[in-house]
């Protein structure tokens, strides 16, 4: 029996990857206007289409559809794919009409380095995410001539393909999968295996309405199946490259296989895998807290915010906060403490769809026996009392559930500051993203030295009083690892995915965001109409906002906004 599945699924894949061969002869004669025009059509499929990408999703998690958590799905799912397919279709644009998708862009400089101003990019933006404000960082010694002439990358020559590329799909959040495909296809010119995780599977259907211009054409093609299907294909000798999204163990155990050899192999250099891959991973993503004077107010939104950063899709995010860093000396902790506490506590119930979710908690309350028990079941730990100084597993062990720690360092101001950054670089483990909360005083009082935080944090996405997901949602921003890391020390992963004006040499994206929301942030002179953000897991308008700026995405016109600020207006 097992001999006649695996002859089954070679047979399948050999399919796949032969059509893709044929796929790629027509997409090496596809104009940028051509690839433009699909692009498009995916797009207005992708509006089209929306309701059932949602309706799965939310079968797939067990969300009661009448939830506004569903708001989730609609932000991290169709609305994330419809505003990439936007912005790389005028990537492509710029390039046919022969200009840099750079040239009407912001620089600007952070230290030695260039940056990129890649939010807001318009008044849509401004409206939107009033408030936010996104740039990316170029490697050291690349200058905005160089970036300008160089964005674009595989598709300044799309004549040039590079063979067949295998995608091995997320688990968690929905758009990760079409969007890895696309940059695959576009930033590389690869055409497109895509293996869906095997919880994903419903969506099939609605991926292959969704895409099915590119299928058509002979450039994605969507396969399904357990680990033995990603396995078989990505060893298919006609697979140039490999992508994949999940762990470091997962990585690994693709890169230099299992059990004893696996070890010797990762000792040698000499990897099991032949080709060459690329990996979004994740790590332990902590949450700097600096101290300063918060109303009241402030530290309730704050607690709030950082409740969402760990639970959010139930906790099951590459970037989902698990370490709050904060200072033992700071007047407020034990009061920002208890909120947090208690916004962990009262946030809606979900069910722990991801695999492994509650044996991953119950590991972690093993490990810390005095963790508190939150949530409606007491689903949730939320773990205290950690030694800065010890090996603690909370921050080398990714939980990948809900589950938050907090550690305490001595002093406030720049000192406290230097501390948590070092805590970060040195004791935790990933480099994905990393979450700053400092009231807008607290700021101006470390001046330059704040800038130099940054600087020294060594993170793919920094987000300052944001959550770094706003990077993931940003298509003009990048998403990946901080660079430098290795196959035999993959950490956070190796490269870079959304990017889509296609800039080359990335370090880093820095997220920033309003400190509080409307209409408190314009009673304190902070400009930014944004009320709470409509992915806070306590925004009751969530669902209805996220439809509704999915329809915009899929289809922007002027007449759509007022629905969208009345809804995120009641959130």
């Amino acid at each position: 029996m097992q001999k006649e599945q695996a002859a089954a699924a070679d047979t399948v894949i050999d399919a796949a990857v032969s059509d893709l061969a044929r796929g790629e002869q027509k997409w090496s004669r596809l104009p940028l206007t051509g690839r433009r025009a699909l692009l498009d059509r995916v797009r207005a499929l992708t509006g089209q289409h929306a309701q059932e990408w949602v309706d799965a999703a939310a079968g797939i998690k067990g969300l009661d559809t009448s939830s506004p958590l569903v708001g989730e799905e609609w932000m991290s799912g169709p609305y994330g794919f419809a505003t990439a397919l936007a912005t790389v279709s005028r990537t492509l644009e710029s390039l046919e009409q022969g200009r840099s998708p750079l040239a009407k862009t912001k620089f600007g400089a952070a230290g030695n380095q260039v940056t990129v101003q890649v939010l807001p990019t318009g008044l849509y933006d401004e409206l939107l995410l009033s408030g936010f404000s996104a740039e990316i960082w170029l490697q050291r010694g690349v200058s905005s001539a160089a970036a300008r002439a160089n964005a674009g990358l595989a598709q300044l020559d799309p004549t040039r393909t590079h063979g067949i590329g295998a995608v091995l799909g997320a688990g968690n959040i929905t758009s990760i999968a079409p969007l890895d495909t696309v940059y695959e296809l576009i930033a590389h010119n690869r055409v497109v295996a895509l293996k869906l995780n095997p919880i994903t599977d419903p969506l099939l259907p609605v991926f292959e309405k969704i895409f099915a211009p590119l299928i058509d054409l002979g450039v994605v093609r969507i396969l399904t199946g357990g680990a033995d299907i990603g396995g078989r294909l990505i060893a298919h000798e006609k697979v140039t490259h490999v992508h994949m999204t999940g762990s470091a163990a997962t990585h690994d155990a693709i890169v230099w296989g299992t059990g004893p050899d696996a070890a010797a192999r990762k000792a040698a250099g000499t990897p099991l895998l032949d080709k060459p891959i690329s990996s979004e991973l994740g790590g332990v993503s902590p949450t700097i807290v600096l101290p300063g004077r918060w109303s009241a107010a402030d530290v309730q939104f704050q607690a709030e915010h950082i409740a969402t950063q760990r639970l959010h899709n139930g906790g099951y995010n590459c970037v989902a906060a698990q370490a709050v860093i904060v200072s033992a000396d700071w007047p407020q902790k034990d009061e920002f403490l208890k909120a947090l506490a208690a916004a962990l506590d009262r946030a809606p119930a979900r069910r722990a769809y991801y695999p492994g979710s509650d044996d991953r908690v119950a590991g972690a309350r093993a490990t810390y026996p005095d963790a508190r028990r939150l949530g409606p079941q007491g689903e949730r730990a939320l773990v205290t009392g950690l030694d800065p100084a010890a090996a603690e597993a909370l921050y080398t062990t990714e939980y990948f559930a809900p589950v938050l720690g907090v550690v305490e360092l001595p002093g406030t101001g720049a000192a406290f500051a230097g501390a948590a950054v070092d805590t970060a670089n040195e004791r935790l483990t990933g480099t994905l993203g990393i979450n700053i909360v400092a009231h807008p005083d607290t700021i101006a009082d470390l001046g330059a030295g704040f800038e130099d935080l940054i600087e020294r944090l060594r993170y793919g996405t920094v987000a300052v009083n944001a959550w770094t997901a706003v990077g993931y949602l940003t298509p003009t921003a990048s998403w990946g690892a901080y660079p430098g890391h290795t196959l035999d020390d993959v950490q956070s992963g190796i490269g870079v995915v959304h990017n889509a004006w296609l800039i080359d040499r990335i370090e880093r994206t820095v997220v920033r965001g309003p400190f509080r929301p409307a209409p408190r942030s314009l009673l304190n002179r902070e400009w930014s109409l944004t009320p709470k953000p409509p992915w806070f897991v306590t925004n009751r308008t969530a669902a209805q906002t996220g439809r509704l700026l999915t329809a915009f995405a899929a289809e922007p016109r002027w007449s759509r906004l007022p629905a969208i600020f009345a809804s995120a207006l009641r959130g």
